[in-house]
């Protein structure tokens, strides 16, 4: 086979795999969605759904993983195309543990739908999740891109979703001091605003994959982590 059959079968190869990276993208980005409006609506169906779709994102991270096992056997990548499959596999479990937080969230539905709604915090959980979202629309779009200036924009904005974890996390704690018959309804909201709070620094994660593949390397800066809730609390 000649190297230019050689190039272009590594081409097709690759490009397949880059649509299940976006495909599993989406298919995230809906679970994140329909797992806040599940909530909002106390609609434990929907919830339902968001859990059992979480088994076809866990079915396409193997099959990415897999094609991407192929591609490295058979095509012998040269060390910047190495980079990029090793993205692929990288991205895919970043994907999958996302995923994963939007099916707890879900799972956590049938009993906040059985109990009174505490103050706004189901806006601040919209609010938190709606940032992530948009902050995964960016870092898939980043990546397919290359876009180092979005991806560090991305980084940065994760600050944002800490923050308002932090202020929902103190908000809870009054709430349950105040009544406790507010502590199991806080207790999963808390729950499910970690969960978000941790979509976000995987988020960050695909993000600094972007930055490695322009660059060889990892961000030179530490990222910046605005969520202080266990040094003060000890959670």
């Amino acid at each position: 086979m000649t190297n230019a059959h050689i190039s272009s079968a590594f081409d097709t190869d690759l490009e397949a795999v880059l649509a299940q990276i976006m495909k599993m993208g989406g298919m995230v980005e809906n679970a994140i969605r329909l797992s806040m409006q599940s909530l909002e609506t106390r609609d434990e169906e929907l919830a339902h759904q968001v859990r059992a779709a979480d088994a076809d994102i866990d079915a396409l991270e193997e099959a990415i993983n897999e094609n991407a096992a192929r591609i490295i056997a058979l095509r012998a990548p040269t060390a910047i195309d190495l980079r990029l499959i090793l993205s692929v596999i990288k991205i895919s479990g970043n994907l999958e543990r996302i995923g994963d937080y939007a099916k707890n969230m879900a799972k956590r539905t049938e009993v906040l739908s059985n109990v009174d709604p505490i103050s706004d915090s189901t806006g601040t959980l919209q609010r938190m999740t709606r940032a992530v979202e948009i902050m995964l629309k960016d870092a898939l779009d980043a990546y397919i891109h290359r876009d180092v200036a979005l991806a560090a924009d991305i980084i940065a904005r994760d600050a944002e979703v800490d923050q308002m974890y932090n202020a929902l996390f103190r908000e809870l704690l009054t709430f349950m001091m105040e009544d406790p018959r507010n502590i199991t309804a806080c207790l999963h909201l808390h729950f499910i605003s970690k969960n978000t709070e941790r979509m976000g620094d995987h988020v960050t994660s695909i993000a600094e994959q972007v930055i490695y593949l322009a660059n060889g390397k990892q961000p030179d800066e530490a990222r910046p982590k605005a969520d202080t809730t266990s040094t003060v609390t000890g959670v």
